[in-house]
């Protein structure tokens, strides 16, 4: 079993969602908490991602956000998190993202949220990283990407060794224990 130092949660910024995507941020913030670890996190102060360091805050653990200097700009930053690392662009963010964390998680999201999902799963595949990668499938967000996934290795496009690379659980514990 591996031990997580820092796991780096990918999540959306939209403060437009089910108080259930809120919770869930909340509730895998305080299970990473729980263990000794810090969050990796994309820098932001609202969305999921607000959520998602305030709790790990509150629950005593180090955030670190990774933020674009575009979006820091913009006045999105977190500012009262354990450290705020500006960068130069999105390539650069994602880098860092990767470079700081043990394993990824994606909890629901948008467009960023799946491109960054896609990316370090892809990088997992391709032995740029042997850091493991899941989803929280809070009330079935991701049982279309499941599906797809199942569908494109059996048309050939994944290859069976890679077919269960991604992990999914519903609950933040669980998933958790999936990537040590």
């Amino acid at each position: 079993m591996r031990k997580l130092r820092r796991v780096c949660v990918y999540c959306g910024s939209s403060d437009t969602v089910s108080d259930d995507y809120k919770q869930a941020a909340r509730q895998m913030a305080q299970a990473v908490a729980r263990r000794g670890a810090g969050i990796v996190f994309g820098g932001g102060r609202v969305g999921l991602m607000g959520q998602l360091a305030d709790a790990a805050l509150e629950a005593g653990a180090e955030v670190v956000g990774v933020i674009p200097e575009k979006l820091q700009t913009l006045e999105l930053g977190h500012q009262g998190i354990s450290e705020l690392i500006v960068v130069p662009d999105m390539h650069e963010r994602k880098r860092r993202m990767a470079e700081l964390a043990d394993a990824f998680i994606a909890l629901p999201g948008g467009w960023g949220t799946l491109e960054e999902l896609a990316e370090a799963t892809t990088w997992s595949q391709l032995n740029y990283h042997l850091k493991p990668v899941g989803v929280l499938d809070v009330g079935g967000f991701y049982r279309g990407l499941v599906e797809f996934i199942g569908h494109a290795a059996d048309e050939g496009f994944i290859r069976t060794i890679h077919r269960d690379m991604l992990q999914v659980a519903d609950d933040p514990d669980d998933l958790l224990d999936r990537l040590e």
